[in-house]
């Protein structure tokens, strides 16, 4: 699967992990501080706010964890490359 990632940004995923799990603690936050009759404003600024910090947070540490994974190099673009450089040049 590590194969995978390499050479990809991997922001996005990260952004769409951390937007997915935002929504997700932000409805039951939501739920829970509703039955405890706070105003829903609050709510919902707690809400969107937990949403989007942690969109942000997963799309920064997406984009830590790319330079960990570089680009493999393809064998056949090597090869192909080192044999264009040895072939005799027509001037």
């Amino acid at each position: 699967m590590m194969k995978k990632l390499r050479g990809r940004n991997l922001a996005h995923p990260g952004c769409l992990i951390g937007i997915t799990a935002g929504l997700t603690l932000g409805i039951v936050l939501a739920a829970i501080l509703a039955n405890l009759n706070v105003a829903l404003n609050t709510v919902l600024l707690i809400w969107l706010g937990l949403t989007l910090s942690l969109g942000v947070t997963g799309w920064f540490i997406g984009d830590r964890l790319t330079s960990r994974f570089p680009a493999s190099d393809d064998r056949a673009t090597v090869n192909q490359a080192n044999s264009e450089d040895t072939s005799p040049r027509e001037i």
